[in-house]
C-alpha cells in the first residue's frame, strides 16, 4: 500500500508545518473578521452616510457579504490550481492578495471625500478578500492533513482550524483597544484604519514562515502515480479536478455544504451580529460587546484542538453532531442572556456558543480532507467548504439584522440558527465515519477510478470491483 512508502515527517517539521499554517490562516482570517467588524460598527457612518443607521449597516452587511460571494470562485481557482501545482505555491498567493487587499481597505477615502465611487472601491476590494479566503482554507488543512500521523489526524488538522479564533481574537483585540483609547470621533476619522494597515507587517512575517516549509508528500506521490499513468495510456489527458469531484466525489460535496450550514451560520451570529444586537437591541455599549467577543474567542482558541482530537478518539460524526445538536439548543438562552445587558452574561452567551461551534469547526478539517482523493482534495474540500458560505455565513449577519428590523425579536433569528443546525444534522447523519482513511493510500482512491474508465474501455473487470473485498478501499470510494 502506498501508505507504506510514505513515513510521517518528524514531529519538528510536522510541528513547523502546523506552525506555518496557523499562522497563515490566523492573518487571513484577520484580514477576514476585520471588515466584519469595521463593517458592525463604523463602515455604516463611513461609507453609507445618507441612510438610516440599521439601512446603513444593512447596506454594510451587504458589502460583508459580497466577500462571501467570491469565495467558490476562489474555491474553484485555487483548488483547480492546488490539485496540479501543489498545496504551497497557491497558499503563497492567496496570503498575499488577502493582505494586500485589507492594506488597501486601510488606505481607501471614505464618501465624504470621494462620494459614492468609496463604496464600490470597498466592494471591490472585499471580493479579492472573498477570493483569497475561498482559497485559503482548503490549501491550509490539507497540507496538515497530507503531512500528518493519521492517528492523530483530527488534532493535527484542527490547528489550522484556530486561525478563525485567533484572527477574531487578533482583529476584536485590535478595535477594542483602539476603542478604548481613542474617542469616538478620532476612531470614526482614522484610528479604523490602523488595523488594515497592521496587515501589511502581518503579511511578511506570515509569507516568510510559509516559504519555508515542504510541499505534501502525500500530494507529490500522487502526482508522481498520476505521471506514470499518463505516460502508460500515451499521452492521455487527465481528468480536470473539478470535474472529477462532480463526477466522483458529488455526495461529498452535498454533505459537506450540508455540514457547513449550521457551522457557518451560527459563527458569524455569534461573533458579528452580536456587535449590532448586543449595541442596538440590549444597550450594550461597543467596548462591552468586543470584550466579550474577545474573551469568547480565546476560549474558542484552547478548546479546538481539544474537539480535533476527541474525533480522533471517537469519530469526526459524533463530535461534530454534538457541536449542531449544541449551537441549536443554545440559541434561546444566548439570546435570553444577552437581553438582561450583564457583562458576565454576555460572556457566557457567547463563550458556551462559540465552544458549542467548536465541536463541529475542530473536525471539519479531517472530516472533509479524508472525503476526498489526493489530486480532486484541494478543490473538493474547497468547494464543499466555500460555496455553502455563499448561502451560510454570506447572508447570516444580513439576514439576523433584517429579521431584528421587521420583527424587533431575537426569536425569529434563534429559529434561523436552529434551522440551519438541522440541515447540519442531517448531513452529518447521512455521511460515514472517515477516520480511518489513508490519505498517503492514493491508488485504492484516484487509480480505483482512472482504472474504472480505462477498464470500461478495455472490457476488464472495473478496478473498483477488483479492491472491494477490503474494508479499507470500501472506506476510500466515495459514500
Amino acid at each position: 500500500m502506498a501508505s507504506g512508502t510514505t513515513a510521517p515527517p518528524p514531529p519538528a517539521n510536522l510541528k513547523r508545518i502546523v506552525a506555518a499554517s496557523l499562522i497563515g490562516t490566523t492573518i487571513e482570517w484577520y484580514d477576514f473578521f476585520l471588515y466584519g467588524s469595521a463593517a458592525a460598527l463604523v463602515f455604516n457612518k463611513l461609507f453609507f452616510p445618507d441612510s438610516d443607521p440599521l439601512v446603513g449597516t444593512l447596506l454594510s452587511f451587504l458589502t460583508y457579504a459580497v466577500g462571501f460571494a467570491a469565495r467558490p470562485l476562489g474555491a474553484l481557482v485555487f483548488g483547480h490550481y492546488g490539485d496540479r501545482l501543489g498545496r504551497k505555491k497557491l497558499l503563497v498567493l492567496s496570503l498575499l492578495l488577502m493582505g494586500g487587499a485589507t492594506f488597501a481597505i486601510g488606505l481607501l477615502p471614505t464618501h465624504a471625500t470621494i462620494g459614492t465611487a468609496a463604496p464600490v472601491l470597498l466592494t471591490v476590494l472585499r471580493l479579492v478578500q472573498g477570493f483569497a479566503l475561498g482559497g485559503e482554507w482548503g490549501g491550509a488543512v490539507l497540507l496538515v492533513s497530507e503531512h500528518g500521523d493519521a492517528r492523530r489526524r483530527g488534532f493535527w488538522a484542527s490547528w489550522p482550524q484556530t486561525g478563525a479564533p485567533a484572527g477574531q481574537l487578533l482583529a476584536t483585540g485590535v478595535l477594542s483597544l483602539l476603542t478604548a483609547v481613542l474617542s469616538d470621533s478620532a476612531f470614526g476619522s482614522w484610528g479604523w484604519r490602523i488595523p488594515f494597515l497592521l496587515s501589511g507587517v502581518l503579511v511578511i512575517v506570515g509569507l516568510w514562515i510559509r516559504l519555508s516549509v515542504d510541499e505534501s508528500p502525500v500530494f507529490k506521490q500522487a502526482l508522481a502515480q498520476a505521471e506514470a499513468r499518463k505516460a502508460e495510456r500515451t499521452g492521455e489527458a487527465e481528468k480536470l479536478p473539478l470535474v472529477a469531484v462532480l463526477k466522483h466525489h458529488w455526495r461529498d460535496v452535498l454533505v459537506a455544504m450540508g455540514a457547513r450550514m449550521a457551522e457557518n451560520i451560527s459563527y458569524y451570529v455569534i461573533t458579528a451580529f452580536i456587535l449590532v444586537y448586543a449595541t442596538t437591541s440590549a444597550g450594550v455599549s461597543k467596548q462591552t460587546a468586543l470584550n466579550s467577543v474577545l474573551i469568547a474567542s480565546a476560549v474558542h482558541f484552547a478548546v479546538i484542538p481539544g474537539w480535533g482530537a476527541l474525533s480522533d478518539r471517537i469519530g469526526r460524526r459524533p463530535v461534530y453532531l454534538l457541536g449542531a445538536v449544541g449551537v441549536g439548543l443554545w440559541m434561546f438562552p444566548f439570546f435570553s442572556l444577552i437581553d438582561t445587558g450583564g457583562f458576565g452574561n454576555l460572556i457566557l452567551a457567547v463563550t458556551v456558543g462559540l465552544v458549542l461551534h467548536g465541536a463541529m469547526y475542530a473536525p471539519q478539517a479531517a472530516f472533509f480532507s479524508e472525503m476526498f482523493a489526493t489530486r480532486m482534495r484541494y478543490s473538493g474540500a474547497s468547494i464543499g467548504a466555500q460555496f455553502a458560505s455563499v448561502a451560510a455565513g454570506a447572508p447570516a449577519p444580513l439576514i439576523a439584522t433584517a429579521l431584528l428590523s421587521d420583527y424587533g425579536s431575537s426569536t425569529p433569528i434563534a429559529l434561523y440558527v436552529i434551522g440551519a443546525a438541522v440541515l447540519t444534522v442531517i448531513a452529518v447523519g447521512v455521511a460515514k465515519e472517515t477516520r480511518h482513511r489513508d490519505l498517503a493510500d492514493v491508488e485504492t482512491v484516484t487509480g480505483a477510478y482512472a482504472d474504472a474508465d480505462h477498464d470500461a474501455d478495455s472490457g476488464a473487470a472495473p478496478a473498483t470491483a477488483r479492491h472491494a473485498d477490503t474494508d479499507a478501499d470500501a472506506d476510500a470510494r466515495t459514500l
